[in-house]
């Protein structure tokens, strides 16, 4: 169990140095079980958003009547609407609008954009991104009189950090260096709003109804009275190269779950990745490229998957959140900082598998074999 601690005061040079007591409603540790704001500010990418899920779910479980609003990137703002526990989703897309910063559509939609997110006063503003854009989001953010902008005061291992953050923030927290992301914005919360960390990271990510129908061979709908086969998903894109999983290897893979009773989906986020989808598909007896689906349909349609294996990759980020049963392979040894949980594979159905320059097949196949996957399929 992690104990909070005492909140480290980072102030720039030159802003006078003050101090706030705990006073009131406006201040989140009472005001949080009587129904205090709280704003989020995590803005991106999408494995960061999946890993700051668990924070929300502990305000929570901490602060029931909290009512928790969060700024993100309008591309990944489908997923956050799914997150329990978030009362207001606020979009902004700083990625785009930086672009063309003069131009007359983003000065409305900037303006549109401050006139939603000043909407609300704040008992607490928490920026878990630590970048200079979430510094900013979280200073136009407007507060209660006894409100207070949180960030953290230093960075982490592997993840970016820029000093604006504990600029505007009243109150920076130290953190240790060697941290999980999802144990990094668990603790951050925690120590901001004063209560204890209890138990496993739970996601609180609820599928919807966006599900796209599977590809029927015979072309017609198919026989209802039939249980169809379970599936595997497999996510082998990334946004970069050097986490990518060989071709050859992912068919291997394939034509190993076909033999043992699955289907096979192929997840792309764009042209070159369907390309190799159609690839890997054209090799394996029983697979099923998904079409172009935005990130809803994805993830409702992931959540039907019997699981998912994957490189490193928001998608495969999202099949942790869901529970599913996975296997996320590594070419770095970095699964410490964004793998599922470590735990034994009798206990958890996620486990990383890492090896330089990539895992082999019989490595990932075996890590999947161990899983809790249905006895049905095999």
């Amino acid at each position: 169990m992690n104990q909070p601690r005492t909140p480290e005061k980072v102030l720039p040079p030159g802003r006078p140095k003050e101090e706030r007591a705990p006073s009131g409603g406006s201040d989140p540790h009472a005001g949080g079980k009587r129904g205090g704001k709280i704003l989020v500010v995590k803005l991106s990418s999408l494995g960061d958003v999946v890993h700051a899920m668990p924070a929300v779910q502990d305000i929570r479980r901490a602060y029931p009547n909290a009512e928790i609003d969060w700024v993100v990137e309008r591309a990944f703002a489908p997923l956050v609407t799914r997150c329990e526990g978030v009362h207001r989703v606020i979009p902004c897309e700083l990625r785009t609008w930086r672009k063309t910063p003069f131009a007359q559509k983003t000065r409305a939609e900037w303006r549109a954009f401050k006139h939603k997110l000043q909407a609300e006063r704040y008992d607490a503003v928490i920026d878990l991104q630590g970048l200079s854009k979430s510094a900013l989001v979280a200073w136009l953010a407007r507060t209660t009189p006894d409100g207070r902008r949180i960030a953290m005061a230093n960075q982490t291992e592997g993840s970016g950090y820029e000093a604006p953050t504990r600029w505007v923030a009243d109150v920076a927290i130290r953190l240790e260096p060697h941290v999980h992301a999802v144990q990094r914005a668990r603790l951050l919360c925690a120590q901001a709003l004063g209560y204890t960390l209890e138990g496993p990271a739970h996601f609180g990510l609820k599928p919807g109804e966006h599900v796209a129908l599977p590809w029927d061979p015979t072309g017609g709908p198919g026989n209802s009275f039939v249980a169809r086969k379970a599936c595997v998903a497999l996510v082998h894109g990334s946004s970069r190269a050097d986490k990518q999983w060989p071709v050859a290897a992912w068919i291997t893979l394939g034509q190993r779950l076909n033999h043992s009773g699955f289907a096979v989906a192929l997840a792309h986020g764009n042209a070159a990745e369907k390309a190799v989808s159609e690839t890997i598909a054209a090799a394996l007896d029983d697979a099923w490229v998904w079409p172009p689906l935005g990130l809803d349909a994805v993830t409702d349609t992931m959540a039907q998957c019997a699981g998912v294996i994957g490189v490193d990759s928001g998608l495969s980020h999202i099949a942790v959140a869901l529970g599913l049963p996975h296997v996320q392979i590594y070419n770095f040894d970095t699964a410490w900082r964004t793998g599922p949980p470590q735990a034994e594979p009798k206990t958890s159905p996620q486990v990383s598998v890492f090896a330089s320059p990539t895992p082999d097949v019989d490595a990932v196949w075996n890590a999947w074999d161990r899983l809790d996957t249905p006895v049905f399929c095999r």
